[in-house]
């Protein structure tokens, strides 16, 4: 069977035209462009177009280019772990939920530690919900709590055992030196040692999360960019009821 690479795309089919974003701690003059142009010539591209330069000021500017590569991947060998459990809407997990496990999900939700974004615990929790898909408060099954921001690890799950949950959404939207990576690492720690870690799903979420990082921390499963409640809800009934099945 052929192999089918493929190639970025820009102005004809697999030309592997690319546009780049970058910063540079350098001024934003001919001698800065060229600069730009020779980092992205060492990185392997061709046909660059350095098109547009902005002073960050402080000695730093921030670079737009177009340039060619030859790189190519094959689909095939592309091999990812992603949540692979169905998306049902809020209705039919409310009806999934009544069917299969008879009773209310606790679920308590927060940005733990440092971390002051709530955008994206909200858009998961809240009652209205985001784009259009509601929250967990206001599905029937569920018994949502949102904690909200800088919650420490251990107030968490302190309210979780408080509220005997079934899930702890755990949201980090700041990732500046991988603290996202400590902070979730600390609370799987802190879990394990109260021996609470196998009694309630762990999941985490945020921009630079991926079902595969959850896992290699020790959650249950992670949602990044373009995940909605539909999704987290889908994914805790199933898992439920599949464990509540096997009687564990």
């Amino acid at each position: 069977m052929k192999k089918q690479f493929i190639r970025p795309y820009g102005d004809t089919s697999a030309d592997g035209k690319m546009q780049l974003s970058f910063s540079l701690p350098v001024k934003p003059d001919a001698h800065g462009k060229e600069a730009a142009r020779l980092l992205l010539k060492q990185m392997g591209f061709d046909d660059i177009d350095v098109c547009g330069m902005r002073d960050l000021n402080e000695g730093f500017t921030h670079f737009i280019a177009y340039a060619s590569t030859s790189t190519a991947v094959d689909p095939a060998n592309i091999k990812v772990k992603v949540v692979e459990t169905a998306v049902m809407d809020m209705e039919e997990t409310d009806a999934f939920v009544k069917e299969h496990i008879g009773r209310t999900l606790t679920v308590v939700g927060a940005c733990i530690e440092s971390d002051a974004h709530t955008v994206g615990i909200d858009a998961i929790m809240n009652m209205k919900g985001y784009s259009g898909r509601f929250g967990l408060e206001r599905y029937k099954s569920f018994n949502a709590i949102n904690m909200g921001a800088q919650v420490t690890s251990e107030e968490l799950l302190a309210r979780a055992r408080a509220e005997n949950a079934d899930a702890i959404l755990v949201s980090q939207v700041v990732t500046q030196k991988n603290i996202h990576i400590k902070n979730l690492t600390r609370l799987i720690e802190l879990a394990e040692a109260e021996r609470l870690r196998d009694k309630m799903l762990f999941i985490c979420g945020g921009p630079r999360i991926s079902h595969e990082l959850a896992i290699e921390l020790g959650y249950d499963a992670g949602f990044g960019t373009g995940s909605y409640s539909t999704d987290v809800a889908s994914y805790i009934a199933i898992v439920m009821a599949e464990r509540i099945r096997k009687g564990s």
